[in-house]
């Protein structure tokens, strides 16, 4: 672990950079189990597996399923800036192991072990075959007058244990807020930022950079661009999922805030669809929920499930499911049965193993640093969402 004045919100988003580890393989957030015609998704519910787990409270962290173990790494923790006019945070590389979905957990792996990857937050995940990966992220500034470390290696382990550095650059560029999955065993990654925003470092250069590129590798090490330029407007946040023969991208962002006046949040609510990461399709221009970034979404009863994320003036109390991306229904307006939007979460991380829906951690933090007790306003609980047990 290391001291760093870090950005206090939105995981998944560079410079804050959610996903999740959302991936393509059953247990990483992106596929869920059968056809779900018949599923009432309104009789899901939330169950809180743990509200006190061992490691600590975190935003931008991630989590795999692997052989039926959860491996859940990385990720920041905002601590007391001590009267400083900027957020300080902790930055994680350790591992944690649990084998009872999420009840019980052991940390197998300290962040300052030698010999793997550096603490990082707002990377990526995915499982392929019988080994996980970490892709991307970022380090963060450690005071105003430096700039952030934007990663684009890879690595690898088979027991979250053993890491190996497959390639020290990727060849995509250095980015938070990346998205990845695996399709088709290949390991695809999308989108995501590089640099600071200037909601956290005002007027700090260089600027921030948003992608709309698209890679693939068979091996990790080896990478493809499939399209350049997307047709999907450049973002960080998006979440992408793995359904049927397709991976779908869903919302994201391209500024932490709005402009003053608030016009238009600088979010995205739309869909987009893919059989292949180079040729894309429009699902929706504007999907039934809001813009949003942070959120997650996930595959069950082959329906795309989304719930989070990071909202103005606060944050969205929904959840809604999708069987194409393109219709959606509200079947829920309190995610973690929460009473209020200050219980809703951002940069959280989700997966899905079969049809059961878990979360991790997340950020319940706003951009008011004069807040004593905003950067308490983080999580280090595990929830299922699911049918009722039997």
């Amino acid at each position: 672990m290391r001291w760093v004045v870090a950005c206090a919100l939105l995981a998944l988003l560079a410079a804050c950079g959610s996903d999740s580890g959302t991936g393509g393989a059953p247990g990483n957030g992106g596929t869920g189990g059968g056809g779900g015609s018949d599923v009432d998704f309104t009789e899901f519910v939330w169950t809180e597996l743990n509200d006190d787990a061992p490691w600590a409270a975190r935003a931008g962290l991630h989590t795999v399923e692997l052989d039926g173990r959860f491996y859940l790494m990385g990720g920041r923790t905002p601590d007391d800036n001590m009267g400083l006019p900027f957020p300080i945070s902790s930055l994680w590389a350790d591992v944690w192991v649990s084998d009872d979905e999420g009840v019980a957990w052991e940390q197998i792996l300290a962040s300052d072990t030698p010999g793997h990857w550096a603490p990082r937050a707002y990377f990526q995940t995915v499982v392929k075959g019988d080994r996980m990966y970490v892709l991307g992220g970022q380090d963060f500034a450690e005071d105003f007058t430096d700039v952030s470390v934007f990663y684009s290696d890879v690595w690898s382990s088979g027991d979250g244990v053993e890491w190996t550095e497959l390639t020290a650059d990727a060849g995509w560029e250095g980015r938070a807020g990346l998205r990845a999955v695996t399709f088709k065993d290949e390991i695809y990654i999308f989108g995501g930022s590089q640099n600071d925003d200037s909601a956290i470092l005002p007027g700090q250069p260089p600027t921030r950079i948003y992608f709309n590129d698209v890679w693939k590798s068979s091996d990790g090490a080896n990478w493809q661009e499939m399209t350049a330029d997307a047709p999907w407007e450049a973002r960080a946040g998006a979440v992408v999922v793995v359904k049927d023969d397709f991976m779908y991208l869903l919302g994201g962002e391209k500024g932490f805030q709005c402009d003053d006046p608030c016009v238009e949040t600088p979010y995205f609510n739309d869909v987009w669809r893919s059989p292949d990461g180079a040729e894309w399709e429009l699902v929706t221009e504007s999907a039934g929920w809001s813009p949003r970034p942070g959120h997650q979404c996930a595959v069950s009863f082959d329906h795309i499930v989304c719930w989070g994320g990071f909202g103005e003036p606060e944050n969205p109390m929904d959840v809604w499911v999708s069987p194409d991306g393109a219709t959606w229904e509200q079947v829920s307006d309190s995610p973690w049965n929460a009473e209020s939007s200050e219980n809703i979460k951002y940069d959280f991380e989700a997966i899905a193993v079969g049809d059961v829906i878990y979360t991790f951690g997340g950020d319940r933090e706003r951009f008011d640093f004069t807040d004593p007790t905003n950067y308490l306003r983080v999580d280090n609980d595990v929830w299922r969402y699911a049918l009722p047990t039997p």
